[in-house]
């Protein structure tokens, strides 16, 4: 208990230092135009409540990752809690804030477009089709899972018992119906479904967390675990090492690329660059809490880390009906259906946000003006027709795989941006260069560790390559960003 409420004391200590001191270290100037007054278009470019952006942002960074991800992530014991405190502090926290900043200066722009100013053309070609594939695939994982939880729990024998191929028929009509909310909220402007029920749905987010919270200190029910070493309690540690798989298991937690394609929709929606530290260092490390509770709880409610591993080898690695489970002993049969209800919120909002996001991006690069409905058409049709094909072709462990290694890479390459972008204005570079580092071995090391990768036996030899790696990335960017130094006036 004592390791789990230090944690929870610095991630909210952090807000108020911390990320002053980075609202600081960019220059939040209240005065400066924004991209909601400059460039407002009615679509994208809408200007909104501070409360109602962060509620806002926190449901489009959500999703599934700080609830799935943390309860699997919470197999490898209270090391976990580490890295969601510290990860979401001085990592995921710092990188949402600084990304969002980028955006706001240079008129809500999306990230391919930021990290080519910063960056070079080539990686911003190279980014543009990473990340409008990351979009697609996140919007697919979200549309699958939400779709099958639903189904699951509703009792219609007549259609769950008919298939079509490997989908129940209940399942069918279930993904239909998220599908079209999703088309419909990716081509609306962003005050018309997104700006009016997200703030709901992120409310029902927090005090799913926060009842959580309660039973967990006040129940006397449970017991969380301390911190007393770095081992790895994972039932196959030696498959899966801490680093990177931890890194990679709890994304959203502590930090995560897909935050940062996500800051430029509200960065078109503030009011004032002094909202951005609330909006996004604020909702990430809302999140960072968030992930805290549920690893803390998945912990506690199979009486700590060997029983939380023997369970998740009985549901098969299924997290959603772990969430159920945990949902229903600690809340009640109601409230739990609340929480299911809350996943399923977490999931939808992300997909669909994902989608609008491969939509800009799309507009961005192709330099397509999103005022008219029949251009947002044409721009979005291919995009669900990718994540149609996705579900439909991939099952769900590749998928979330493939995911997990995207994300972190996105948010790698977002690093070295911001790394870039303190590095020209003069300012504290180290705040991006040393989880920049960090998160380009993650990756890297990733590549070689991963079984769904190489899955290389020798565990020297992959930790060796993925440094290989990390040090020519790290020489070749320090050298670019000297000369980009020296040329500046």
């Amino acid at each position: 208990m004592i390791t789990f409420l230090v944690c929870l004391a610095l991630l909210v200590a952090a807000y108020f230092t911390y990320g002053r001191y980075l609202e600081r270290l960019c220059g939040a100037d209240a005065g400066r135009p924004v991209p909601s007054a400059v460039s407002f278009d009615g679509v994208d470019y809408i200007p909104m409540p501070m409360w109602k952006t962060f509620l806002v942002q926190l449901l489009n960074i959500a999703g599934l990752g700080p609830i799935f991800g943390a309860v699997l992530g919470a197999a490898y014991g209270p090391v976990a809690f580490l890295w969601i405190t510290f990860g979401g502090i001085f990592m995921g926290a710092a990188h949402d804030f600084i990304a969002g900043m980028i955006s706001l200066r240079n008129n809500g722009a999306s990230l391919p477009e930021t990290v080519g100013t910063y960056l070079g053309n080539g990686v911003k070609q190279l980014m543009r089709v990473f990340s409008v594939g990351l979009m697609v695939l996140v919007g697919a994982v979200f549309l699958s899972q939400p779709a099958s939880l639903i189904a699951n729990r509703i009792d219609a024998p007549a259609l769950s018992g008919i298939v079509f191929g490997d989908f129940s028929w209940l399942l069918l009509i279930v993904l239909g119906v998220i599908l079209v909310y999703y088309i419909v909220a990716t081509l609306l402007p962003v005050d018309k479904i997104i700006g009016r029920i997200y703030p709901v749905f992120g409310c029902a987010l927090l005090f799913m967390a926060l009842g959580i919270l309660a039973v967990l200190l006040f129940s006397g029910k449970y017991t969380i675990p301390e911190f007393t070493s770095f081992r790895n309690q994972i039932a196959d540690a030696a498959r899966f090492p801490i680093v990177p798989m931890l890194f990679t298991t709890i994304a959203c937690g502590a930090i995560s690329g897909f935050h940062a394609t996500q800051s430029p929709l509200m960065a078109r929606c503030l009011g004032s660059e002094r909202q951005a530290r609330p909006v996004f260092y604020g909702a990430m490390i809302s999140e960072s809490i968030i992930a805290l509770i549920w690893a803390a709880v998945a912990m506690a409610f199979w009486n700590g880390v060997g029983g939380l591993n023997a369970a998740i080898a009985e549901y098969g690695g299924q997290a959603a009906v772990m969430v159920d489970a945990i949902a229903r002993d600690t809340l009640g049969e109601v409230l739990a259906g609340f929480v299911i209800f809350g996943v399923v919120a977490c999931a939808i909002t992300s997909g669909d946000t994902a989608f609008r996001s491969a939509r800009l991006i799309v507009a961005d690069f192709m330099g397509v003006e999103q005022r008219s409905l029949r251009k947002r058409i044409c721009i979005s049709v291919p995009l669900f027709a990718a994540g149609l094909v996705i579900i439909f072709c991939l099952p769900f462990q590749t998928m979330w795989s493939y995911f997990a290694w995207m994300n972190q890479t996105l948010a790698m390459v977002t690093l070295w941006m911001i790394t870039a972008f303190l590095n020209r204005h003069g300012r504290n570079r180290w705040v991006g260069l040393i989880p920049a580092t960090v998160m380009t071995y993650v990756c890297s090391s990733y590549v070689f560790v991963s079984p769904l990768m190489c899955g290389m036996r020798d565990r020297a030899a992959a930790y060796l390559l993925g440094g290989a790696v990390t040090l020519v990335l790290l020489i070749i960017l320090i050298f670019k960003m000297r000369r980009d130094a020296k040329s500046l006036p």
